[in-house]
């Protein structure tokens, strides 16, 4: 119980200031779905065109109980992490010893590499994944194989990024071979209704939306791996929109290469999986429980399954973000896991512990970070001077003329970028310049006429200008480009009828 205790406590003293926090960046989608608004939407959360209906679930209880306050959807959030640094010790004691074990647990709860999961209401997906297969996993450390295949389907449903899991299963334990089987299928089925449901959203962050090849995403996604090694090792450079870009070809190699060298390295170096048995047959794999095989641990095993959970969100589906600190929550267990036996073994047992303290001083700097928008985007825009969306985002959280000055900034690195003009006419339009508005809106629909936030925005501003028909015909234009576009069927009601 002491060291459950302890866990909550460091977790709690690392992220417990989140509940201070507001909503970041996507957050502001969970108000404008009309799904998560309706009393309906507990039930329509299942349709099939929606993903991640469990996370869609607890944002629609969210909305119901907090309405648009943000601490109750923080507080949510943190008590996800909470109780997924409780199973994931329990999951963790019963394969490694006891020091080990705690200390991998105290990893997972305070490394600074969580606080994008935890502090970004948007991420909550990942923790609630990660919470029920830890569920999954003590399932099938307790020799109950097909309540973990349920434990499995439930993370699928909150987030598919889990999808490598049984891999982890499979790295661990030989047996059950028909559980497993479900478990795989469960994950090519979850990731087939993932790619019809981005095919069908327009302006999906993802997949054929996405706006890079999947051969491109793959090449970038090695020095993506190789920052979140960095960043493990060495928690410093975090940001939450970090300027990842495709490589050339041989660098992205290289650093694919490099990480197949660090895994093979570390598996020769610190042990692996066992090797094969007399005459060529497989050799017998301990069972799971209390007895700890050795191979459980195997420091080399569990950097590997870290490599293994990350591929579902760093190879397969192409994603607009190449790089997101959250995908590493559920990876960092197994990394965590690989740290902590290794952390055991030095001698200076004090070690560890400072270690521990140091990691959470760091993650509380990072959840102090993440306190306010403008504080979240000055900060990227600091680690990213050439990245136009830091620059956008942080001009919605400043006063105009600081606004206009990062806006004319970010035209000069992409003079052809829509968003940019956008967000240049709503400044304008906020400062009662409606003239100067429909200019930047105009540009914005001239460099992409198919975006129904821009004729939206256009019709704002004709509407200001009293050019009620010609803001009509936008309002409705939009509709018909996106009819889930609420606030273009709201600036359409409040016009005059015709």
């Amino acid at each position: 119980m002491r060291s459950r205790l302890l866990l909550l406590a460091a977790a709690l003293f690392a992220f417990g200031a989140s509940l201070g926090s507001g909503f970041h960046f996507d957050d502001y989608a969970i108000f404008s779905d009309p799904l998560l608004r309706s009393p309906w939407g507990w039930l329509e959360v299942w349709g099939p065109g929606q993903t991640r209906p469990l996370t869609h679930l607890t944002f629609w209880l969210n909305y119901q109980l907090s309405g648009t306050s943000p601490f109750g959807y923080h507080a949510l959030n943190l008590a996800l992490h909470l109780a997924a640094v409780l199973l994931a010790y329990e999951c963790l004691r019963r394969l490694l010893p006891e020091r080990a074990a705690l200390l991998a647990a105290a990893l997972f709860a305070v490394h600074p590499l969580q606080a994008e999961a935890v502090d970004y209401v948007w991420g909550r997906s990942i923790v609630l994944a990660a919470l029920f297969c830890f569920a999954a996993l003590l399932a099938w450390i307790d020799d109950r194989p097909w309540a973990a295949v349920a434990w499995f389907a439930a993370a699928l449903l909150a987030k598919e990024e889990c999808g490598a899991f049984p891999l982890l299963l499979l790295l661990l334990d030989r047996k059950r071979p028909a559980a497993l089987a479900a478990m795989f299928g469960l994950s090519a089925a979850a990731g087939a209704h993932v790619l019809y449901a981005l095919s069908v959203t327009p302006g999906a962050p993802a997949a054929f939306h996405a706006g890079i090849t999947p051969g491109n995403y793959l090449l970038a996604e090695g020095p993506v791996i190789l920052r979140y090694l960095r960043l493990l090792l060495v928690p410093y450079g975090f940001t939450v929109d970090a300027d990842m870009r495709v490589p050339p070809l041989g660098m992205g190699l290289a650093a694919w290469a490099a990480i197949f060298a660090i895994a093979v390295l570390a598996c020769r170096t610190w042990g692996g999986p066992p090797g094969p048995g007399p005459e060529g047959t497989p050799a017998p794999w301990p069972a799971f429980g209390r007895g700890r095989p050795p191979h459980h641990g195997a420091p080399g095993t569990w950097l590997l399954a870290g490599f293994l959970l990350l591929l579902p969100s760093s190879s397969l589906i192409p994603a607009a973000d190449l790089s997101a600190d959250r995908r590493m929550y559920l990876p960092l267990f197994a990394f965590a896991a690989a740290a902590g036996i290794l952390l055991s073994r030095v001698k200076l047992r004090a070690a560890a512990p400072a270690l521990v303290a140091v990691l959470t001083l760091v993650s509380v700097s990072r959840t102090w970070v993440w306190m306010s928008e403008e504080s979240l985007w000055r900060e990227a825009v600091r680690r990213a001077p050439e990245k136009v969306r830091p620059k956008i985002q942080l001009a919605r959280s400043v006063r105009a003329a600081e606004a206009l000055e990062l806006l004319n900034q970010a035209r000069a690195l992409e003079p052809y970028n829509a968003a940019v003009a956008a967000e240049m006419g709503k400044v304008l339009l906020d400062e009662r310049q409606p003239e100067a508005a429909l200019v930047e809106f105009g540009r914005a629909l001239a460099l992409d006429p198919r975006d129904a936030q821009n004729l939206n925005n256009r019709g704002v501003a004709l509407a200001e200008l009293g050019q009620t028909a010609a803001a009509r015909a936008d309002f409705e234009r939009a509709l018909t480009l996106d009819p889930g576009l609420t606030e273009a069927r709201e600036n359409l009601q409040k016009l005059p009828a015709p």
